[in-house]
């Protein structure tokens, strides 16, 4: 929803409304997301990117884009790769990171040749798009810091045209990317205490990488949304639900951490003794979160417990005391009974998907990756037995995009 103007242009008290709304996101990316949008809404902007700082480079994030989404087919979504600029002043956003001043500029095809910095014409060639005006702010922290760069591409008057960006506009995006910075600051510190809690994993279980997590996670929000629009889910409620849903796929093996290394770096089949202490790595993940009453550590609690749940009822642990790790319910042979089917909550069902998807294809030391139709195959199999077949049905509607967020987070080598 675009936010309201008085004579076509956004008020302060908009502009700190939208600010206070972007103060509730937890997540980095989701509120990168956000602000992106509603940063490129307050000025009319077709299009947008952002840029996080790292050391000194610049990550190209995020980008949206209607001109280009116009053109996908209903429910598909743009698919990019992330690149790294130098923090100098021959490209525009290094400029501006370099300097901390924003650009303003009407045409980046006609930019005066006394300047140092050039457009880099590749996205336009690769994406048949025409970028023409262009403004380009840091995102700062209270104490001049770089964080990163906000880049608006083609304003855009009541019909339509592109037009140059004004210099009421200047301001406008200042001040909206100052309020933001705030946010941000605060958004880094969480994403930097989940990776180290993931670290901490990660040391127990190789497998457990920070490339890995944010994979399942992107993935995670990716397949809900999908699965939250044909459900009618409102869009307030889909909003909040990715927020907390990234975060909560990042730690779906946190429970890790209280399983023995000789278990967890064995490389031999496990005992079946071995077996059973392993997979109570669910119900000790899901007990982290059990004493406290936000709605983050609800679906961290549904995420750690049942993203080994099977459609069928073949998983674990199923319906087990948290405290005990004893059976709720017990089937004939004095197991847990187990969750099946819708039983298994959506959260579980989604990220147990998304972990098996990138486990079969990515290489670890002890296996090489699957190649591709290996896994899609494998994936296409296991519809009904493993995994709920609607969501099977969403993840072929939508893979090429899914197999795009393996680009944006590598494995490091």
């Amino acid at each position: 929803m675009k936010p309201k103007r008085i004579n076509n242009k956004i008020t302060i008290d908009e502009i700190i409304k939208l600010s206070n709304e972007l103060n509730t996101i937890q997540d980095l990316d989701i509120l990168l997301e956000k602000l992106l949008f509603e940063a490129r809404s307050a000025v009319n902007a077709d299009a947008g990117s952002i840029y996080i700082k790292d050391k000194d480079e610049l990550v190209f994030s995020h980008v949206q884009n209607d001109t280009l989404t116009k053109r996908l087919s209903p429910g598909q979504k743009l698919i990019y790769t992330t690149f790294r600029v130098k923090i100098n002043t021959s490209s525009i956003a290094g400029f501006v990171a370099s300097t901390g001043n924003l650009l303003n500029i009407p045409d980046v095809y006609n930019i005066p040749p006394d300047v140092t910095y050039k457009f880099n014409a590749t996205y336009d060639v690769i994406s048949h798009y025409k970028t023409t005006s262009m403004l380009t702010v840091p995102l700062q922290t209270v104490n001049g810091a770089i964080i990163g760069v906000l880049q608006l591409i083609n304003a855009k008057d009541d019909k339509g045209n592109v037009i140059p960006f004004t210099k009421d506009d200047e301001p406008i995006v200042m001040l909206f990317a100052n309020n933001a910075s705030l946010v941000l600051q605060r958004a880094r510190m969480t994403r930097a205490i989940l990776l180290r809690m993931i670290s901490m994993a990660e040391l127990r279980d190789p497998k457990e990488t920070g490339a890995h997590v944010n994979r399942v996670a992107t993935y995670a929000i990716e397949l809900y949304e999908q699965w939250a629009k044909r459900h009618h889910i409102n869009e307030k409620e889909i909003e909040t639900n990715r927020d907390i849903l990234r975060m909560a796929a990042m730690l779906h093996d946190v429970g890790k951490v209280a399983i023995s290394d000789l278990i967890l770096k064995k490389p031999a089949r496990f005992t079946e003794e071995e077996y059973q202490i392993m997979k109570s790595h669910t119900y000790l993940g899901a007990r982290l979160f059990k004493d406290t009453q936000s709605q983050f550590d609800e679906i961290a609690s549904i995420v750690a417990l049942t993203h080994h749940e099977n459609w069928d009822g073949t998983g674990y642990p199923g319906y087990i005391d948290l405290d005990t790790g004893k059976p709720l319910e017990k089937d004939s042979k004095g197991n847990p009974l187990p969750r099946k089917g819708d039983e298994i909550p959506i959260y579980g069902r989604i990220v147990a998907l998304a972990d098996v998807y990138d486990a079969l294809s990515s290489k670890r030391v002890y296996k090489d990756a699957w190649n591709e139709n290996d896994v899609l195959n494998e994936i296409k199999l296991a519809s009904g037995k493993k995994f709920d077949p609607e969501l099977i049905d969403i993840f072929f509607s939508c893979y090429d995009f899914l197999k795009s967020i393996r680009l944006r987070y590598p494995d490091s080598e």
